[in-house]
């Protein structure tokens, strides 16, 4: 396919799997805009792979491997075509953003965790776990705005923001990751409450559950506000844009902890009218960066 052809197609997946994502980019600057689709087909091509399932939600049945993906990411990263849109897609973008090859490791480390059955023992299990599947991708995500590969500080805060976002999807998702036998809530936190991750979600723990929850949220909170030092020195566009991201996922983040107990009777989700107005402050607040 043709680089056209393929932000075409990049543009249909982010559409089918990311309503909140796809808002926020659409204010970006053109070419980062499309630039950051092609990195999201790959990304959401990965989580899939690790879920077994297609635009996170279908499940699916003889799809790659991880294995697979990891083989054909290195086809991707050499600037090989594969003929498959997610690689093609990774490769179209690493063409034209120099983004470092830690990142796109870290990134395909989380999933190992994933697919290995692993589960945090602690906070800092948690917080590395957010990097490898968010955080890093906040990472790429800032080269691909224009931030070069050696400012630290501020990958360091993509990093925070990536961090914050995923955070707030396991605060959300608690009972869907307890149906598919995951469990992200650390088990040194479980047992200081009498829990595991078996029964944590029993009529009778629900409000120990809570605690637990929001004990995430207000990490969530605390490494969105820190990540927000380094919005001021995106371009414009992009500030805008990274704005609205942060405060779409930190209203899921916030929405669940109001909720409490009755946070996981329905998916919480961030209406569109909601978002319409996350995105006009979020103006106000680039303009004024």
């Amino acid at each position: 396919m043709t680089r056209e052809e393929i932000v075409a197609e990049a543009e249909a997946v982010i559409h089918q799997g990311s309503r909140s994502f796809r808002m926020a980019s659409r204010l970006f600057d053109r070419t980062t805009r499309e630039r950051a689709w092609l990195l999201y087909c790959w990304c959401r091509h990965c989580d899939d792979v690790c879920d077994g399932q297609d635009l996170g939600a279908r499940a699916v049945r003889g799809g790659d491997s991880l294995a697979e993906t990891r083989s054909l990411t290195a086809l991707a990263l050499a600037g090989q075509p594969t003929g498959r849109l997610p690689f093609d897609a990774l490769a179209a973008v690493l063409a034209e953003c120099a983004i470092p090859r830690r990142f796109v490791d870290d990134h395909l480390e989380g999933f190992r965790l994933d697919e290995s059955g692993w589960r945090p023992a602690d906070e800092a299990d948690l917080l590395r776990y957010c990097y490898h599947v968010a955080g890093a991708v906040g990472c790429m995500m800032a080269v691909v705005m224009g931030v070069p590969a050696e400012e630290e500080d501020t990958l360091q805060r993509a990093a925070e923001l990536g961090i914050a976002f995923q955070l707030s999807n396991i605060a959300r998702d608690i009972a869907d990751d307890h149906g598919a036998g995951r469990c992200y809530i650390p088990q040194a936190w479980l047992e200081a409450q009498g829990l595991n991750q078996h029964n944590l979600l029993q009529p009778a723990n629900r409000d120990r559950l809570v605690s637990l929850v929001r004990r995430i949220c207000d990490l969530a909170e605390a490494y969105e506000s820190s990540a927000r030092a380094g919005v001021a020195r995106l371009p414009f566009r992009s500030r805008w844009a990274i704005l609205a991201a942060a405060g779409i996922y930190g209203r899921i983040g916030r929405r669940v902890a109001a909720l409490g107990p009755a946070a996981w009777d329905r998916r919480v989700v961030v209406p569109r009218r909601d978002k319409a107005a996350i995105m006009l402050s979020a103006l106000r607040e680039a303009m004024a960066a």
